[in-house]
């Protein structure tokens, strides 16, 4: 796949006595389809004078190349943030809202306030910011190349971290997406916290378990 094409850190706004730079934030989630963890998001805005080179869709990406990409855009991005929604949250709201809060909140945490915030997809969360929907912007916008690979590294990490805690469901190597293995795991050792249960594969796991022990 072919690096993003598309970039509007050139765009600049004109002051009364100079010319501002027009900063565009790029926005995305990781983990909107696995059942277990939080949705995480990121908010980013590039430095044109601090380029980061091979941005890409960070499904495109190997975890070594996106764990070096993560370290290049915090270190040189004129701002950056992370932020996520709960399990709790997920399961209250449903995933689509969730992840809506969650880059609301990337966005609104940002310690620059950006001009203008292109979001991955087809729709915008509510924020005071004015945004725009890019569909597959991950793969054609660096700025939303770049908070993908945050998002995504920070969620890997923050799975793994949950694999520490509980080996017997490998989160390490699925990072809770519905594999095999997790759905095996979930049938065999139960439904966890960090379990989306709105999610139907837990749900049913969660039932089964209440209706075998009236058995």
């Amino acid at each position: 796949m072919r690096s993003p094409q598309i970039s509007f850190d050139q765009l600049f706004l004109d002051g009364a006595d100079h010319k501002q730079r027009y900063l565009v934030a790029g926005v995305d989630e990781a983990g909107r389809g696995p059942l277990a963890g939080s949705v995480v998001a990121a908010a980013v805005i590039l430095s044109p004078e601090q380029p980061v080179d091979g941005l890409n869709d960070s499904k495109a990406l190997t975890a070594e190349r996106r764990e070096a990409l993560s370290q290049q855009i915090q270190e040189r991005a004129v701002a950056w943030h992370i932020a996520e929604a709960s399990v709790a949250e997920i399961d209250k709201i449903n995933i689509l809202h969730a992840s809506m809060l969650a880059m609301a909140r990337a966005i609104e945490g940002l310690g620059t306030a950006p001009h203008h915030c292109l979001i991955d997809g087809n729709r915008c969360p509510v924020t005071p910011f004015n945004c725009q929907a890019v569909v597959k912007g991950d793969a054609l916008v660096k700025e939303i190349s770049a908070a993908s690979i945050l998002a995504k590294v920070a969620r890997d990490k923050a799975m793994v971290a949950m694999h520490r805690r509980y080996p017997q469901y490998g989160f390490d190597s699925h990072k809770g997406y519905p594999t095999k293995q997790h759905l095996a795991a979930l049938r065999e050792h139960g439904v966890l916290d960090i379990h989306r249960r709105s999610f139907a594969p837990v749900r049913e796991v969660e039932n089964a378990a209440i209706v075998g022990a009236f058995v």
